[in-house]
């Protein structure tokens, strides 16, 4: 499976690429109230338009439509499954014919805090017992929210139980610490 990655959003000719999207994502995009907002969201849908171009030969604009949670799915091509994730270092993109998730998240200073509300007691002491603390718990957090972006379900208040039973085979983590992200592809 192929990743689609922009790690130069600061390279984006946002007035050109704003007129290169469907008109649904140009909203999306110019609802964020600030550029770097605006690149990253219009930089994952020209991955995704990439993506369909080069596995599926479309060249349409896709248009979304949700599901219960909120998960995209592309009108007219119910067979094609694809998410979308962007911090602020990068936008990534997986396209596939089966269920699957992706999640980017940028290497931040470790909080205790966070990692207590979304990590169960055996995540925790993998935090605590790593050489960086940061770096792990951000492996472990796009593993937890690429699964639930596969599930449709989405960050929820039981974030805690997300990795339990499931079969780490399921997932791939690439660290990019001389970028500061990190990204999991979640896969069924």
């Amino acid at each position: 499976m192929k990743v689609y990655i922009n790690d130069h959003i600061e390279l984006l000719d946002l007035p050109s690429a704003l007129q290169q999207i469907s008109s649904q994502r140009r909203e999306q995009a110019l609802r964020f109230k600030f550029e770097q907002g605006q690149r990253l969201c219009v930089a994952a849908y020209l991955l995704l338009k990439e993506a369909l171009r080069e596995q599926e030969n479309i060249m349409d604009n896709p248009i979304f439509e949700y599901g219960e949670h909120g998960k995209p799915f592309i009108v007219g091509h119910p067979e094609l499954h694809f998410s979308l994730s962007h911090c602020k270092e990068a936008a990534v993109c997986v396209l596939s014919h089966q269920p699957v998730g992706i999640d980017v998240e940028s290497i931040g200073r470790y909080r205790d805090s966070v990692a207590r509300y979304a990590m169960s007691d055996e995540e925790l002491h993998q935090i605590h017992q790593s050489e960086h603390p940061e770096v792990e718990f951000i492996r472990l957090w796009t593993m937890k929210e690429s699964l639930l972006k596969l599930t449709g379900e989405g960050i929820n208040n039981n974030m805690k139980e997300t990795l339990k039973n499931i079969d780490s085979k399921q997932f791939t983590t690439i660290e990019r610490l001389d970028k500061n992200y990190i990204y999991t592809v979640c896969e069924q």
